[in-house]
């Protein structure tokens, strides 16, 4: 049986998206290394001591069938700035997730998320077929929960006491979706925020 999920390449006017591999490595710390972004506590970004691990889930899931990782490269400059993936993914009822979303601080708060979700999401509901596309995020991570929301995504609710965190924390997790029958607005408003509408 062929995996659903096929190593592609997606680009924009901004950003490449490039299937993650292991030669990423030291450029995904230095991306991460601009707002050391691994200190902060409501999510996982990685550091020089956890990209291993990192790296080995991503592929292990690729392997699978249940994610799809990208690194994203800057076209001006062609360094990597940061990752995202298709994860969760479950091809007989063709959903997934969009998520383990990070970028270098210098690209924060500029075009780059929203073409990145933008390539993501044609991929998924135009080539992949989805019925439903999840992001979802930690409860305390406001930042994540906006960007989500000027995207175009509903909230579905919050999963209390969703996950159990490194230090014994407990992560309450906001889902958010699109579903097949709002992508064409949802695309119509991304390609309106980036200036191509």
């Amino acid at each position: 049986m062929s995996n659903w999920l096929i190593e592609t390449e997606l680009e924009g006017d901004l950003v490449k998206l490039i299937p993650l591999q292991r030669k990423h490595r030291d450029e995904l710390v230095k991306a991460a290394a601009d707002g050391e972004l691994w200190k902060l506590w409501f999510t996982s970004i990685p550091s020089e001591k956890t990209i291993d691990a990192y790296l080995d889930y991503a592929l292990t899931e690729y392997k699978n069938d249940r994610a799809l990782p990208f690194v994203v490269v800057d076209k001006t400059t062609n360094q990597v700035i940061g990752t995202t993936r298709f994860c969760n993914a479950n091809s007989h009822d063709k959903r997934l997730e969009v998520g383990f979303t990070w970028y270098a601080k210098r690209v924060q708060r500029t075009g780059v998320n929203t073409e990145c979700k933008y390539l993501l999401l044609s991929h998924a509901f135009e080539n992949l077929k989805c019925i439903a596309v999840e992001l979802r995020t930690h409860w305390h991570n406001r930042a994540s929960r906006n960007a989500i929301a000027r995207l175009g995504a509903k909230q579905d609710g919050v999963l209390r006491n969703h996950q159990i965190d490194a230090d014994g924390a407990i992560r309450d997790t906001v889902v958010f979706s699109i579903l097949r029958e709002e992508w064409l607005v949802v695309k119509k408003s991304l390609k309106f925020k980036m200036g191509q509408y």
